[in-house]
């Protein structure tokens, strides 16, 4: 199956999601993380498409498009149980679909450039296995900015919100709080006060819609440098806030921490209350 990228319009707009993928181990494990992804999947009519940006794909310029038809898995990572790198995750890509973004943002007077030649890094298959598991969703990533690139994605988010309403899912792939030199041990422990603190903020400007200035000013929020010595795995929270609509608001799909400072929280942007039977 391969999304084609037409203009039709379907019936019910398709959510958009932040999904913080946490370690690799996330998609090893049967916990209330791994359940509620899996519920939500479920719970929605099956997506044309997903749209995807990923806190492991940096790119310095026009922002790249995965245009492969058939991307191969990275396994970006190290230190793992065994049985990690032996996980297929065979979604096909959506070579028109890509295509078409490259052209839309070109439009809007965004560089972009087709990529063909690179897989998906764990930040896409992982909350992807999760969310997906038939692996039967054709998929395009996007690389993610590294100047201003909270700014650029929440533009990114406006400028492709066209999409959801033909089926097409857009996500996010990163994390609110992460900090993996400050981890602890014990992966179920209570997560560090000053973890705690920056995400109640940052939870409060979502919740009063402050996306903009969220953007501008999220480094002046309280423990910002500890929750997000790098920016990379917070900026993508900005592509999926970006495509709400007037009526829409972002609710929290899953709430919990990991090793007490690698935040696991992911929400959903829709209409309503949030839920979807």
């Amino acid at each position: 199956m391969e999304y084609q990228g037409t203009s039709h319009k379907s019936a019910a707009r398709m959510p958009a999601a932040f999904i913080s993928h946490g370690a690799p181990t996330a998609v090893l494990e049967d916990d209330d993380y791994a359940r509620a992804l899996g519920r939500f999947g479920r719970s929605m009519a099956r997506p044309e498409a997903v749209v995807i940006v990923s806190a492991h794909w940096q790119s310095a310029g026009p922002i790249r498009v995965n245009a492969a038809a058939h991307p191969g898995l990275i396994y970006d990572f190290y230190g793992f149980p065994p049985e990690l790198y032996n996980l297929a995750y065979p979604a096909p890509g959506a070579p028109a679909l890509a295509k078409r973004i490259a052209a839309m943002l070109g439009a809007e007077g965004v560089a972009a450039a087709v990529e063909t030649g690179r897989g998906w890094d764990h930040g896409v298959w992982i909350p992807l296995r999760l969310l997906f598991p038939e692996a039967d969703v054709p998929v395009v990533q996007l690389s993610l900015g590294t100047a201003d690139a909270a700014g650029e994605q929440l533009r990114l988010g406006q400028l492709l919100a066209p999409l959801r309403d033909e089926g097409v899912m857009l996500v996010g792939s990163g994390g609110l709080v992460h900090n993996l030199g400050l981890l602890r041990p014990d992966p179920l422990g209570p997560p560090e006060s000053w973890a705690v603190a920056f995400e109640q903020w940052v939870s409060a400007q979502i919740k009063e819609r402050n996306w903009a200035a969220l953007a501008s000013n999220w480094t002046r929020a309280p423990h910002a440098r500890l929750a997000a010595p790098t920016s990379e795995h917070f900026d993508p929270l900005f592509f999926p806030l970006g495509s709400a609509a007037d009526e829409e608001a972002a609710h929290d799909l899953y709430v919990g921490y990991r090793f007490r400072t690698l935040s696991m929280r992911c929400l959903v942007v829709r209409g309503g209350n949030g839920t979807q039977s």
